[in-house]
């Protein structure tokens, strides 16, 4: 179905910041739009407000200002529903609350053609929900931006139950034609972004609970080490704790309490007590301008090793060991099962399989274990995470620290929680992602460009998989599973399936 043309006229419910972003869009590529809220002059404050906004691009010389002007004039506030009978395509942006939504979109029915479109903006409630007292259901889809509107890429594509797909492909063909990247998902709790992204947080909550590291060193780990933006927990100061907190605890009752989805005692701690993060002035953060920021915590300089021995295939420590070739320092090979090094033939090194360095030393004898966090890129990455058995003395991990420093790393030493951090987490998101795929909810295709364009992932945790290798994200898994004895890190079918064939999930 092609997208609608910028002819024909866009109203938007919901004077908002999502509201007035929508509206912004539309009216850049052309559509006469139509903008209403039941707050009296909300819609003009609105239009104000993405006129101020559009002045600071002419400032910057990024649009001209007749464009500016062209583009606001476009943008007609409304007093009554009934001013949007001309439009094609009604987008609503309301409060999420479905007795709110079906109100909107009863009156909307009235006033509008038979063959107009209308779409919600809703992030977490049933499009079926919402349709089902319309006379027209199949008319509705939902159709999620992200915010801030106008530089955020992705649009979810929701279908209900009774959603035309001829429909839903038009939402989706209009939505590429805004400049945006439509993905196309069925109507479960949390659609993709929203479901997918839940143990980003969650599994950095736990590492909090179970003082694995502080606050600022996990963050910095996630970043420097995972390529993620920000970290989970500046993020979490960043939404809102209590926005985080909610929309977790609304898929959580969705899926009806599934483990996998538990909300975390540690952000509820951070709820109760008003510590929302930097609408409140603190959160995990003091956002304090007395307050100096948090340093992660970064080991103190150690010796390098004088010897390594490589045994088995390289794998991963490849990157490490190219810069080595050219030093002093001895590096011989050993046949081997695994893929880890000895160093100064005092403790093995090994990229986590999800277990505790601890385990690992408890399970295969010998010299004890030191377990690194997985990295997006071993060569570029500017920080290493590593955790030693309770078994290694410090002057066992000393040289380890040196290997690393040698190659002007950081290295962040953390408590032997299994799995590390951006091993667990990154797992988990692509265990998530393929269960979506698994029960229909999209394609893996649309897993990776949702996560990727709708909250900035540095890769799609599918391909991500797929290039830590898949039998070992089901390996880490598995060892999470029996570590903690709990649901909540079961293997998606899906990906045991996919590793069973010898193939890929995408």
């Amino acid at each position: 179905m092609p997208a609608l043309t910028p002819e024909q006229v866009v109203g938007v419910v919901g004077a908002g910041t999502m509201g007035g972003g929508v509206a912004q869009i539309a009216a850049a590529v052309g559509h006469p739009v139509r903008l209403f809220d039941l707050q009296n002059n909300a819609p003009e404050s609105a239009i104000s407000r993405i006129d101020t906004a559009l002045a600071r691009l002419v400032d910057k010389g990024r649009i001209g200002e007749a464009q500016r002007i062209a583009l606001t004039a476009r943008i007609r506030p409304c007093d009554s529903v009934a001013q949007l009978s001309e439009c094609a395509l009604v987008i609503e942006a309301v409060a999420e609350e479905l007795a709110v939504k079906r109100a909107v979109f009863s009156d909307l029915e009235q006033v509008t053609s038979p063959d107009a479109i209308l779409a919600s903006n809703t992030s977490s409630l049933s499009i079926t929900a919402i349709a089902a007292e319309l006379k027209r259901p199949e008319r509705l889809v939902g159709m999620h931006f992200f915010n801030p509107v106008p530089l955020m890429d992705l649009v979810e594509v929701v279908t209900g139950l009774r959603t035309d797909q001829g429909v839903a492909d038009t939402v989706a063909a209009t939505a590429a034609a805004w400049g945006k990247h439509p993905v196309r998902a069925c109507s479960t709790p949390g659609f993709i972004v929203n479901r997918v992204a839940r143990p980003f947080y969650a599994e950095a909550l736990r590492a909090i609970q179970e003082q694995a590291t502080d606050v600022a060193t996990l963050d910095a780990i996630m970043r420097d080490c995972g390529g993620f933006r920000m970290g989970p927990l500046q993020l979490t100061d960043l939404i809102g704790q209590d926005v985080n907190f909610a929309v977790t605890r609304a898929v959580f009752d969705s899926f009806y309490q599934d483990p996998r989805f538990t909300p975390s005692l540690v952000q509820q701690e951070l709820v109760l007590g008003g510590l929302l993060g930097r609408k409140s002035g603190r959160g995990f953060y003091d956002y304090s301008e007395q307050v100096d920021p948090i340093e992660p915590r970064t080991a103190a300089p150690a010796a390098p090793p004088k010897q390594i021995t490589v045994v088995g295939d390289p794998g991963a420590f490849q990157a490490v060991l190219n810069p080595l070739a050219d030093n002093a320092m001895e590096i011989q090979h050993r046949d081997g099962h695994g893929q880890f090094l000895e160093i100064d033939a005092r403790v093995r090194l090994a990229v986590t399989d999800g277990r505790s360095a601890t385990q690992r030393t408890a399970d295969e004898p010998g010299l004890p274990w030191v377990v690194m966090d997985l990295a997006l890129d071993m060569d570029a990455t500017p920080r290493i995470a590593i955790a030693a058995a309770d078994q290694a003395s410090d002057a066992d991990t000393a040289p380890v620290i040196g290997l690393f420093q040698s190659l002007d790393k950081a290295v962040s030493v953390i408590d032997d929680l299994p799995g590390m951090i951006v091993m667990r987490t990154v797992c988990m998101l692509a265990n998530e992602g393929a269960d979506a795929v698994n029960q229909g909810v999209c394609s893996a295709e649309a897993v990776d460009l949702a996560m990727q364009k709708g909250v900035n992932y540095p890769r799609g945790p599918l391909a991500w998989a797929q290039s830590i290798g898949l039998g070992s994200v089901v390996q880490v898994l598995d060892n999470l599973a029996r570590t903690y004895g709990e649901d909540r890190y079961r293997v998606s079918p899906l990906l045991r399936r996919a590793v069973a064939a010898g193939g890929n999930l995408l």
